[in-house]
C-alpha cells in the first residue's frame, strides 16, 4: 500500500486524474447540450438532470481545490448524481413500458409479452418516447469524477495510511 501512495503524485497519475476530470467536464457539457436540444425543462421532473448537472459541475470545481480540501464534498455530490441517474434510467424505462399497450404495433400482444420482453422493448426504445440510457450518461460522468478523486495527489489523508510517514513525522 505504501508504494501506491507514493505514486499518487507521479506524472502518470496526475495525467490520468486530469484526463478523468476533462472527461467529466466533457460529459457535463455534452449532457447539457443534449438536454437543451431536447428542450428538457417542461415538467418539474425534467429539471432533475439540470440540477444533477449543476451538482456535478460544482463537484468538479470542488475537486480542483488545492490540497484536496473539496474531495469529500465532491464525492458526496457525485454520489447524489449517481442516485439521480439511477432514478432517471428507471423513470425512462417505466415510461416506455407504460406506453407499450398504446403502441399500435404491440397493443394486441403487449399483455402476452414476458417481463423480459417488455423490458427489452422499453430499454431499446422500441416502444415509448424516453431514452432510458440517456440519464445513464450522468451516472457515467459522476463515476469518472469519483475515480478522479481517488487519485488526487494532494489529499491530506494520504500520509495517515503511509507507515513511513508516521515514523518520519
Amino acid at each position: 500500500m505504501t508504494h501506491s501512495l507514493r505514486t499518487r503524485g507521479t506524472p502518470t497519475v496526475v495525467l490520468v486524474r486530469r484526463g478523468l476530470v476533462a472527461l467529466t467536464v466533457i460529459g457535463i457539457l455534452a449532457t447539457a447540450f443534449e438536454l437543451a436540444a431536447a428542450r428538457h425543462w417542461n415538467e418539474w421532473e425534467q429539471l432533475i438532470p439540470w440540477a444533477a448537472l449543476l451538482a456535478l459541475a460544482s463537484a468538479a470545481a470542488l475537486s480542483a481545490l488545492p490540497g484536496g480540501r473539496g474531495t469529500t464534498a465532491a464525492r458526496v455530490l457525485a454520489l447524489l448524481v449517481l442516485g439521480a441517474s439511477a432514478y432517471g434510467v428507471l423513470e425512462h424505462l417505466l415510461v416506455n413500458v407504460g406506453s407499450g399497450p398504446h403502441d399500435q404495433r404491440y397493443a394486441d400482444a403487449w399483455q402476452s409479452f414476458s417481463l423480459f420482453e417488455r423490458g427489452w422493448y422499453a430499454i431499446t426504445k422500441t416502444v415509448g418516447p424516453a431514452p432510458p440510457l440517456a440519464p445513464g450518461v450522468l451516472g457515467q460522468t459522476a463515476l469518472l469524477l469519483l475515480l478522479a478523486t481517488i487519485c488526487h495527489p494532494h489529499r491530506p489523508d494520504n500520509r495517515q495510511d503511509d507507515p513511513g510517514a508516521r515514523s518520519a513525522g
